[in-house]
């Protein structure tokens, strides 16, 4: 029997982890489960890309707070002690860098994850929730002049210096890009993106043996309060809006008409919520995003616009960075039939919201730093 958010509401509570629970989505979720009558537990190192080195001011009181990393197996075995539940959102984030920092990025991502399962392989839980990404799916689909559902490879290093930024049918004739469902095999352009598949492989695998019911949500564009304003490779929203602050145009890759998904962080951790439950749910990796597309030009339109900035302008660069894809945006279809999730939030709503929360920011820009990095390693073209 499915059990969707109406059921949930009189489930029992439940002690939960949140690895990385410090952070903007995880500090999101433990407030929805907090609302919902669960004691909420967060692991969190602080990473000062992300945190600056400063507990959050923003974390509810009565989250119970763990210092620690998730690649330290003594940290990790005693946050999940008399814990029912666990939500593993611990990982570095960033196409662009992930380029040059691989290292890192594979550590903390895939080595972090393993020791976390093998923890879990002696101590099993009740759930395992997986954040995993839209990146996985590279290039999203397509349909061509004559119906046809395409899956695309990558674009050639030719074409993307000849800036010739869509794909075409052997005719010439352009694709039009369509919802991307799970169902999409995975095409992995970034060492973020292999790092992102693998913890949800890894989690489901050792979910499967261990008899641990798993589910991986693979999340489309975030945004919302409390996004790391001062790291350049956050999400869009909240790089842009870092520029604007600073009276600096937005830096936008290609020529800005490439196509994202943007879903509020209310609706997903709603989302994390309701697969807590839900009795379908285990074994799967589901979307979570607005099902809806916005070219990144008109999300830094619409920014400047709540912000006041329109005078500010934007600037498109056209070139291509390194792990980028073209378009790509969510099919919801699994995700209402098996957790109940609908979004709520419209991209109006969610950008009044933004807009009101950085009203008394001024954050540090560091994007022409991140620029001049790739540029300097030969990652944009």
């Amino acid at each position: 029997m499915k059990l969707f958010e109406s059921e949930a509401n009189n489930l029992s509570y439940r002690h939960i982890l949140i690895t990385g629970g410090a952070g903007f989505i995880g500090s999101h979720v433990a407030d929805e489960l907090l609302r919902h009558g669960h004691h909420v537990r967060v692991l969190d190192n602080l990473t000062p890309q992300v945190h600056g080195g400063a507990a959050p001011d923003y974390l509810d009181p009565d989250v119970e707070w763990f210092d620690g990393d998730i690649r330290d197996a003594r940290a990790v075995e005693r946050a999940l002690r008399g814990i029912d539940a666990v939500y593993h959102f611990a990982a570095t984030v960033g196409v662009g860098q992930s380029m040059y920092e691989i290292e890192r990025y594979t550590d903390i991502n895939c080595v972090g994850t393993a020791i976390l399962l093998e923890a879990l392989a002696r101590r099993p839980v009740e759930r395992l929730v997986v954040a995993s990404s839209m990146s996985i799916y590279g290039e999203g689909l397509y349909r061509s002049a004559d119906g046809a559902v395409r899956i695309v490879g990558e674009r050639s290093v030719d074409q993307l210096k000849r800036s010739q930024w869509e794909f075409a049918d052997e005719n010439g004739a352009p694709l039009v890009p369509l919802p991307t469902p799970e169902t999409k095999t995975p095409a992995l352009s970034s060492i973020y993106a292999l790092t992102k598949y693998a913890q949800e492989r890894s989690c489901l695998m050792i979910g499967r043996a261990y008899r641990i019911p798993t589910v991986a949500l693979r999340f489309f564009n975030v945004y919302g309060p409390r996004q790391a304003l001062s790291n350049p490779y956050t999400g869009v929203l909240a790089i842009f809006a870092a520029r604007y602050l600073n009276d600096n145009p937005p830096l936008v890759f290609e020529d800005g008409r490439q196509q994202r998904d943007f879903v509020s962080v209310h609706d997903l951790a709603r989302a994390c919520r309701l697969c807590l439950d839900a009795s379908d749910a285990p074994g799967h990796a589901i979307n979570i995003g607005s099902g809806k597309a916005y070219s990144i030009c008109e999300l830094a339109e619409r920014m400047a616009c709540v912000l006041g900035k329109e005078n500010v302008g934007i600037e498109i660069t056209g070139k291509y960075r390194m792990g980028d894809i073209r378009h790509c945006f969510a099919d919801t279809t699994l995700a209402r039939n098996l957790i109940g999730y609908e979004p709520r939030v419209s991209l109006e709503q969610g950008m009044v919201e933004l807009a009101d929360w950085l009203a008394d920011r001024r954050p540090d820009d560091h994007v022409e730093n991140a620029r001049a990095e790739l540029s300097a390693r030969g990652l944009t073209l």
